[in-house]
């Protein structure tokens, strides 16, 4: 059995499906706005990002489909809802050129991480395009691929 990737200390969460299903050009980082239920949520690893997607409205970025489930210990006293819509913090340029890249270009906001740094929680958007059906399969082949050299490689070393 393969040896799952070990992400790094401070990956929270990943969305593997984007990589599968989009060509990424470029990478952003931004700052999430969050609830305190929501951060003791996040740290007792309680969070999803696959179908999450960025969208634009009024010069500002906003996460949606991202699923914190609520801890009952953490949310007793407010009415958490787990899909809101979660505001996310950008520079001003960074915004104008993720919008005209999204409606110029044909280019889809895509957050790719949730992760740490130091005290606050970042999320990690890209730039992206869809891929083919032809794309998804050389991708798959070229993945077995790497995974049949590496016990080809093991094998060899016995």
């Amino acid at each position: 059995m393969a040896k799952p990737k070990k992400a790094s200390p401070g990956t929270i969460a990943q969305n593997k499906k984007a990589r599968f299903e989009y060509h990424i050009h470029e990478k952003f980082e931004a700052g999430v706005v969050l609830q305190g239920w929501e951060v003791k949520s996040i740290r007792a690893g309680r969070i999803q990002l696959t179908d999450t997607y960025v969208f634009f409205k009024q010069q500002e970025a906003f996460l949606l489909g991202a699923n914190i489930t609520p801890l009952h210990s953490a949310s007793s006293h407010v009415t958490a809802e787990s899909q809101r819509i979660r505001k996310l913090l950008l520079n001003r340029r960074e915004i104008a050129r993720l919008i005209g890249s999204v409606q110029q270009k044909g280019f889809t906001c895509v957050p790719m991480a949730l992760y740490w740094k130091g005290p606050l929680v970042k999320c990690e958007l890209a730039l992206a395009s869809g891929k083919k059906e032809h794309d998804k399969r050389a991708t798959i082949k070229e993945r077995d691929w790497q995974r049949d050299k590496q016990r080809i490689a093991k094998d060899y070393r016995r």
